[in-house]
């Protein structure tokens, strides 16, 4: 992050914090133009709803927040002229931040400082942009077949899959784990085929409000409802190209049926509108659950799932493809020590055998992050055991005793009961304490927290020898 960015903004007077669906679970300001008491209740009222109907003339394209949360990167805005649904001008510079956890984007945490002028008030003009130093929030796709790594076979098979089908103009749908390249896979697709230099437009659909979500998707026309202006939907923008529709299952299923009609006969008719447009775009969708999964809670029409999944892509998460880690471990660290101008050779033994035991819930994205976070406290050399995130240790010590716990509940596929389970626990640890005291009795009590007669009467009730192993 630009340091410039501090002396900039050299103090903050609001704070606003949105889930990852764009929810507001925190709002603050401490403005002296906004009143603490006259306004606490209004901070309340607006806790739980989409940031996007507070501020309704937020350009969902240009706002900070959704692409913080899209691109994971924080983001400074200068100056942003918004106003809220109380028709107030508010003008603000913004640092917006991801908020991310085991690799996987929870929300955003948006700090602003008030500009605002009285003259601003009465009229003020919106035409700016947030600073973001690549490519991603122009309708380009960046990512190619040769960014995909992998050696898993089942993955190269997608690939060359993927590759066949590319120039086809049949819906895909991709599915997979949050985390697993899905849209790295979409954005290939596109490259691969004849529309690779027309736009690739991508929307998650988790991410919008129901009541902005037709808008945005076929557009609008002036007049069409308060603030509507005559502007394309996402379909239209991405007219010759290739649209993805990532978490298609979030999508009202009122408007899935519109989705449909649009897919059935290539035409979009703009929300206030009475005439409908041509349109020639690939569809490719995206959903993080198994599709049979998503028909079967109700969360995708069944109709829509057929038209959507003429070519289906099943995406293998990281635990079911672990001979993947090692090459992504050295790919990573190279990027990163081009980033962070250092020189890792790799990682050490303890580590790599941490890596596999490791389940990756948050998949390749999780362990790009844990490498990520991990080389900022490598000077030199490799990365070791102490130089991991804390959560991962703690994860992994917890699935341990997890399956320890399934070890002892089931020797041999036999269900034990509780009292079984707590004599043999209790014999094992009276065991393992006589080894590490080298049979002394008054070591191994103080090991254990309890007497010396208590740990008599231990191993005369379980038959314990003095020396003998577990």
């Amino acid at each position: 992050m630009d340091d410039n960015y501090l002396h900039i903004m050299d103090y903050v007077d609001a704070i606003l914090i949105v889930d990852s669906h764009g929810k507001i679970l925190y709002s603050v300001r401490f403005n002296p133009r906004f009143d603490k008491d006259s306004h606490e209740g209004e901070y309340e009222s607006i806790i739980n709803k989409n940031f996007l109907e507070v501020y309704p003339n937020i350009n969902p394209d240009e706002s900070t927040i959704i692409n913080s949360i899209k691109y994971k990167k924080p983001i400074y805005l200068n100056e942003q002229a918004i106003v809220d649904y109380k028709g107030r001008l508010i003008n603000t510079q913004n640092l917006t931040i991801p908020i991310i956890r085991s690799g996987k984007v929870l929300g955003a945490i948006e700090l602003s400082k008030d500009i605002t002028k009285i003259e601003e008030k009465a009229k003020y003009k919106i035409n700016l942009k947030p600073i973001i130093n690549n490519r991603e929030t122009s309708h380009k796709a960046i990512y190619t077949f040769d960014d995909i790594v992998t050696v898993n076979q089942e993955m190269l098979h997608n690939i060359r899959r993927a590759k066949i089908i590319a120039d086809n103009p049949s819906s895909v749908l991709i599915y997979g784990e949050t985390g697993t390249g899905k849209e790295l896979f979409a954005q290939s697709i596109h490259n691969y085929s004849s529309r690779r230099g027309k736009p690739f437009v991508a929307q998650n659909c988790a991410a919008l409000p129901e009541n902005l979500f037709e808008s945005m998707l076929f557009g609008s026309v002036k007049g069409a409802f308060t603030g509507a202006v005559d502007k394309p939907g996402l379909f239209e923008e991405a007219n010759g190209g290739t649209l993805l529709l990532d978490e298609i299952n979030s999508m009202p299923l009122s408007l899935q049926a519109k989705l449909l009609r649009v897919l059935q006969d290539g035409l979009v008719r703009r929300v206030g509108d009475n005439r409908d447009r041509k349109v020639d775009v690939r569809i490719i969708t995206a959903m993080n659950i198994e599709p049979s999964k998503a028909i079967e809670q109700g969360q995708i029409r069944e109709d829509l799932f057929y038209r959507l999944s003429v070519v289906n892509i099943k995406l293998l998460p990281l635990r079911k493809r672990k001979e993947d880690i090692p090459v992504y471990v050295e790919y990573f660290i190279d990027e990163f020590n081009q980033k962070l101008n250092k020189n890792i050779k790799g990682v050490s033994k303890e580590v790599e055998e941490l890596f596999f035991k490791y389940n990756w819930p948050g998949n390749v994205r999780e362990l790009r992050h844990v490498i990520e976070s991990s080389m900022n406290f490598v000077e030199s050399g490799e990365i070791k055991l102490i130089h991991l995130p804390v959560y991962l240790s703690e994860k992994i010590n917890q699935e341990e005793r997890v399956e320890s716990l399934d070890e002892i509940v089931n020797v041999s596929n036999v269900e034990l009961s509780l009292d079984e389970v707590v004599e043999k626990t209790e014999r094992e640890m009276i065991v393992r304490a006589l080894e590490k005291s080298g049979g002394n009795i008054s070591r191994a009590a103080d090991m254990l927290k309890i007497t010396r007669q208590r740990l008599h009467y231990k191993i005369s009730k379980y038959n314990i020898k003095t020396g003998q192993t577990v």
